[in-house]
């Protein structure tokens, strides 16, 4: 008899119940439905049941009940999954990178002041640094050149509380803006740059989509020569659309933003 029945039926711990585990009913789980054999993956919830749906696209609800599934042939207890805790907000940011401020108003203008060589570099910094700027109070001002900048620094009179900035294109040693930049002494004024010829070429080719600036000859004008290798009629021309693929400080070179983030903390900085 022992033989033919086996081991006897009531040997070893008959009375511990078997634990069938819980598992969250995360959307696209696979599992069977232990009465029907109907399996599909996991599309959604209703009124405390969970909706299959199977390979041809057919749906069927199913009560949440304890061992009511399979999950890889084992039966499974679903759980509806528990509500996931919103993502925190992504913190908006300016043109230049810095975080946005939002609801506050333009802060009236400082007496200090930064200023650029032309109306190009003033459009420029402010289509990357403009929101940076209203906030802080800062106006910035086209200089025309920088040939006169000892009397017309001057004429501004800096001092504390009332600092200047100027951003000089060209800055590299032997040029005729470094020569000029060593006669600026004063504690309240800051005069740095970027090595580029003029403010375009701080744009960066690509966002201009060309492969890299042209190589103008020495004599010529380098905006005039610029446009006739980009096959421009008139730098008024080439300017705007030059200044409608920027959209962030990603689309300008380092050292104008380098130049750029010192002279606005310089005119910022407490007296």
């Amino acid at each position: 008899m022992a033989r033919m029945y086996g081991d006897d039926v009531l040997a070893g711990n008959w009375r511990r119940r078997t634990v069938v585990p819980e598992v969250e009913a995360e959307l696209d789980l696979v599992v069977e439905d232990a009465d029907s054999g109907f399996c599909g993956a996991v599309v959604g919830f209703e009124a405390g049941a969970v909706v299959l749906e199977d390979r041809h696209g057919r749906r069927r609800h199913f009560p949440l009940l304890p061992a009511a599934f399979l999950l890889d042939g084992k039966p499974v207890t679903l759980r509806r999954p528990a509500p996931r805790p919103a993502p925190a907000a992504r913190r908006r940011r300016t043109a230049s990178g810095s975080v946005a401020v939002d609801g506050v108003r333009a802060r009236v203008a400082r007496a200090s002041r930064i200023w650029v060589e032309g109306v190009h570099d003033a459009a420029l910094v402010e289509r990357i640094w403009g929101d940076d700027l209203r906030i802080e109070g800062v106006v910035v001002e086209p200089l025309d050149g920088v040939d006169t900048l000892a009397e017309r620094i001057r004429e501004f009179g800096p001092g504390p509380g009332r600092r200047l900035g100027v951003l000089v294109d060209h800055l590299v040693d032997g040029s005729k803006e470094s020569r000029i930049v060593t006669a600026v002494t004063s504690p309240y004024v800051l005069v740095t740059g970027h090595p580029y010829v003029d403010v375009w070429q701080a744009v960066k080719p690509a966002a201009v989509g060309i492969p890299a600036w042209p190589v103008v000859p020495p004599g010529r004008p380098w905006k005039e020569g610029v446009c006739a290798a980009l096959g421009v009629a008139e730098p008024a021309e080439l300017w705007r659309r030059i200044l409608s693929r920027v959209d962030s400080f990603h689309d300008v070179e380092t050292p104008l933003i380098n130049a750029m983030e010192r002279l606005i903390d310089f005119v910022t900085e407490p007296s």
